[in-house]
Parts: C-alpha cells; structure tokens; sequence
C-alpha cells in the first residue's frame, strides 16, 4: 500500500496543476515576502521526519532483538503513516487551491490589474512556473502533515515499547521521551508560518492530518497504548479489536463462567453414577 501512495504522491505533484483560486491584488493577507531559504526546507524535513524516526525505529527494534513480525508491523505502518498523509495532503491542495501569504511576491500582478474585484492568474506576471503554481497549495500544509505523520508515529511507537501510558504507569521520564518527537514536529510545522508558506490554519489541519494518519496505521498493527500488551503488535491475520479485548478481560482476572448448557452432560452423569453407587 505504501508503495502504491508513493507512487499516486509522485504523479499528483508532477502533473497535477492546483485549482486557482480568485485574489485580491491588493490583499494584505497573501503580500507577504517570498521566503528565498526556508527554514526547514523539504530536504531537511525529510531527513527530520523520515529517516530520523526511522533510525530509531531500527535501532529500538535491534537492540529489543524483535522478532520477524515486530519488524515487519514496524516498518509497514511507518512507511503507511508517511505515504497515505501526503498523498491526502497533496490532494487537498490541488482541490482547495488556497493562496499562499506569499502569492503576491510569486504572482508579481500587472499593474493595469484593478483592485476592486477578484482577479484570476492571468493577472500575474511572473513566468508560468513550478514557483507560481506552487502559489495555490497553501492548505494544508505539506509539510506539517509530513512531519507529524512520521514524529508522531515515533512517539507512538516510543509511547507503546516504553508503556508510558500502561495502565498504572506514572514515570514522567518515560512519558518525555516519548513527548519529545511530538515537540520536533511541531517546530517544523511553525517553521512554514516563519517563512510566510503558511497561516495557522494551514499548519493545524496539516499537522491534525498528520497526526490522525500516524495514529490510525499504528493502530492497524499494535494495540492501544494503555494495554498491558502494547509493546507486541498484533498476530497477523487476527481480529485486532477482539484479542486485545479478551487479553484486557483475561488480564484483570474475569474469566468466561460455563453456562448450564455446557454443564448439562456433566450433571447428568454424575447423578448416574451417584444412582448406580447407591444401588
């Protein structure tokens, strides 16, 4: 699957042009400066977000001597996480076509053009280009969701290995380290309003997306946090919501009572044989 998002990620972003978007000229809101060096650029945030989580991943799971499956489980919902968030990401943008608070600077609009009513992107002057179609992807923000859905699948898988959250579990050290890639991501994401990429909005639905994609593939293979089994992902091929239930029911001692049903033959057969040694 992550393959296959790859894949629809790359085609979006290479020939996909974003729906326009009509603008004011005069807009304060979008006449921003066009950031030149960004703070956290898309090389910096991939090293960040990708191959930073997942050396840890490798080195927690190698020095844990995991099994095949815990490998496996690790690896396929990182790479789900990452893959699955940008190409929604990517989508949304295409469809949304908000403009940047840099649009202005990219877009550089005639003169002639009026500021009483909105105007579309032949009033730019600017060459049609990758920089002036990139103008009308402000939301989300990509890399917000990119940076949450791979930290923040970290600080889950951190959170479950740790059991910072298992039930009776009150170690704070435990809890920070686990709090700490949350911490990292988010810095990258108020890095794109920094650069004038983004406005706020952009970065929360960004980073909300992110975080919701991280969550829900970690929870395809490992259990929930507060569960006595955290650490272990699920069997393969098993009912993941049922097992873990009877695990938790099992843990805490209740235990499934033999209905009269189940006992009918047994009763029968020791009141026959209480007959027989009477008699």
């Amino acid at each position: 699957m992550s393959s296959d998002g790859t894949v629809c990620w790359g085609l979006i972003v290479a020939f996909v042009k974003p729906f326009h978007a009509l603008f004011f000229v005069n807009d304060v809101r979008i006449s921003f400066p066009f950031a030149e060096v960004e703070r956290v650029s898309v090389p910096w945030n991939i090293i960040y977000a990708l191959f930073v989580p997942l050396s840890v991943l490798l080195l927690v799971n190698f020095f844990a001597r995991s099994s095949a499956a815990k490998h496996e489980a690790t690896y396929l919902a990182f790479f789900i996480s990452i893959a699955l968030s940008q190409l929604l990401t990517d989508i949304l943008k295409n469809a949304v076509g908000r403009p940047r608070p840099d649009l202005l600077s990219r877009c550089v609009p005639s003169a002639s053009a009026t500021t009483t009513k909105p105007v579309d992107i032949t009033a730019c002057t600017a060459p049609d280009s990758r920089v002036l179609q990139d103008g009308w992807r402000s939301f989300p923000s990509g890399h917000s969701s990119f940076s949450f859905a791979g930290l923040g699948f970290l600080a889950l898988f951190l959170s479950g290995q740790l059991g910072a959250f298992r039930l009776g579990t009150r170690d704070l050290g435990r809890a920070l380290v686990c709090f700490t890639p949350l911490v990292g991501a988010a810095l990258i994401a108020i890095s794109r309003c920094e650069d004038y990429r983004h406005d706020v909005y952009d970065v929360c639905v960004g980073s909300a997306i992110g975080m919701t994609v991280a969550y829900w593939s970690y929870r395809r293979h490992w259990p929930r946090l507060s569960s006595h089994r955290c650490d272990e992902p699920y069997p393969r091929g098993s009912i993941a919501a049922g097992r873990e239930q009877q695990g938790d029911a099992a843990a805490a001692g209740w235990q499934r009572v033999r209905d009269e049903e189940e006992g009918a033959v047994d009763v029968g057969y020791e009141m026959e044989t209480l007959r027989e040694n009477r008699g």
